[in-house]
């Protein structure tokens, strides 16, 4: 599967206007892929499984005052 036949999700909190959010793509060799929904053509990150849960665990979490 390349890049360009990734099928894209946007969070259910983006709202109807859905023009502040991320979206991401699971792709078959086991990367994530995450886009700025504003630019689909723009750059993408693909990250490993672990890399997308420690990032998911990161901004879930509380957060820091330091």
């Amino acid at each position: 599967m390349s890049i360009t036949e990734l099928t894209w999700f946007k969070s259910s909190y983006s709202g109807s206007d859905g023009d502040d959010c991320v979206e991401v793509a699971v792709c078959a060799a086991a990367t994530i892929h995450v886009r700025d929904s504003k630019n689909a053509r723009g750059p993408q990150l693909a990250l490993s499984p672990a890399a997308w849960g420690t990032f998911i665990q990161r901004v879930s979490g509380p957060r820091s005052t330091a």
